[in-house]
């Protein structure tokens, strides 16, 4: 079988969707890493593209165009992984193809983990002007953010019925569709429940924008924030609270793993806590653990005393 590229794209997506169960995020940047590729070789002089002309020649030169881009490294990396991920899909499906483990993704510099430390945090969690709907929202999200350590794309997509303020926990499906229990903090649980207890909509999202002409007549989905706006809010707090440190929803979820760590948690609950499937993703905390470690060394070890 050699089926046009464009088909076998969609075929690809649709595999994601159904049988992958990949949230519509992943979907969608698979189907933009892929549809550069088919423009590129379209443009290259392939009037139809076919999988047989994903081969090593054009993939190289697809490379080249990429880096003369000025993508990223780690960019040029996503485009690696979902043309390999076709090929692999289409070795699956006996279509034959170029061997996907053909395809090195680039090496990338590692980059050091950025998390807020205790005074950051507090200064950052204390901006927000309760005396505002809004600053009553905002401190609501952030406190969450800190809490739970849920990813952005989570948090967006948290309607009201979802929490349980008795219990401070809730269920959310994370990567991969992977489901977790998610506990809230006492701390935050008290501000989410005095931010609901400021709304007086019944719209379902558990955060939503507040003003703005369209706010009585709009949907549901219109109503509610986007990952774009909750990356703003943050940005904006971080700002005022003068935190040398560009920090975003993500550097919460690192602080708030980090936390834990220095109190003693360990990594494979940690792990649980944070919906990581494997522990390797969690080890990048081990700088904690290293620190809490040596300082166990130091106080309790024969030659330190």
């Amino acid at each position: 079988m050699d089926l046009n590229l464009t088909t076998l794209v969609r075929r690809f997506l649709e595999y994601l969707e159904v049988e992958r169960n990949c949230s519509r995020l992943t979907i969608r940047n698979y189907q933009h890493y892929l549809d550069v590729l088919v423009t590129y070789l379209v443009e290259s002089g392939i009037s139809e593209p076919r999988i047989k002309d994903v081969n090593l020649e054009e993939i190289r030169k697809f490379r080249l165009f990429l880096a003369r881009q000025e993508l990223k490294s780690v960019t040029q990396g996503y485009y690696v992984i979902a043309i390999r991920s076709m090929l692999k899909w289409c070795v699956k499906n006996d279509i034959e193809c170029l061997s996907p483990e053909k395809l090195e993704v680039p090496k990338t510099a590692e980059h050091s983990l950025k998390f807020l430390d205790d005074d950051q945090i507090s200064r950052l969690l204390n901006q927000p002007i309760l005396s505002t709907k809004v600053g009553l929202r905002d401190k609501a999200i952030l406190e969450l953010l800190f809490s739970t350590g849920l990813r952005v794309s989570e948090l967006v997509g948290l309607d009201r019925d979802q929490i349980n303020l008795k219990t401070r926990e809730f269920g959310v499906v994370g990567k991969g569709g992977k489901a977790r229990v998610v506990f809230v903090s006492k701390h935050s649980a008290e501000y989410l429940e005095r931010y609901l207890r400021s709304r007086t909509d019944k719209l379902k999202p558990l955060f939503i924008r507040i003003g703005g002409k369209k706010e009585i007549s709009s949907t549901d989905e219109e109503m509610r924030l986007t990952v774009r706006s909750i990356q703003r809010l943050v940005k904006h707090y971080v700002t005022l609270a003068k935190i040398p440190v560009m920090a975003t929803p993500h550097t919460l979820r690192h602080s708030m793993a980090t936390d834990l760590l220095k109190a003693g948690a360990d990594i494979r609950s940690v792990q649980e806590i944070l919906g990581h499937k494997n522990i390797s993703t969690t080890q990048i905390y081990t700088h904690v653990t290293d620190a809490r470690l040596r300082e166990v060394h130091d106080k309790f070890h024969k030659g330190n005393r």
